[in-house]
């Protein structure tokens, strides 16, 4: 029988403080030229997605209820209703990690 497969432990730990609106702990799961691509629009850099985290999403009281996941290479896909004071509904957020960091999470439909 094999193991079921679990989240990155970085994935896990962005996850929860996004969750739990603990910027700075969250912001720690990335590495430092990380990118945000939000829908398209790109954050390059802890500024930048500090910047759209406040308006859009930690600022904006996201919550993040998580239905599922896939992985593939170094990316794994989470599937979460959002919800919060900004966009409500189903969306995919794939998260590319490299040494331990966050190096790109992708939101998408």
């Amino acid at each position: 029988m094999s193991a079921r497969p679990t989240l990155p432990s970085i994935v896990t730990a962005s996850l929860e403080a996004a969750n739990t609106h603990d910027t700075d702990a969250w912001l720690k799961t990335f590495s430092h030229d990380a990118v945000v691509n939000d829908w398209g629009r790109l954050f390059t850099g802890h500024d930048a997605i500090r910047g759209w985290s406040d308006t859009e999403f930690i600022g904006a009281n996201v919550t993040l209820r998580i239905s599922g996941f896939t992985r593939q290479d170094d990316t794994v896909t989470v599937t979460a209703q959002v919800g919060g004071d900004g966009f409500n509904g189903l969306s995919h957020f794939a998260f590319t990690v490299r040494d331990d960091r966050i190096t790109l999470m992708r939101i998408t439909a």
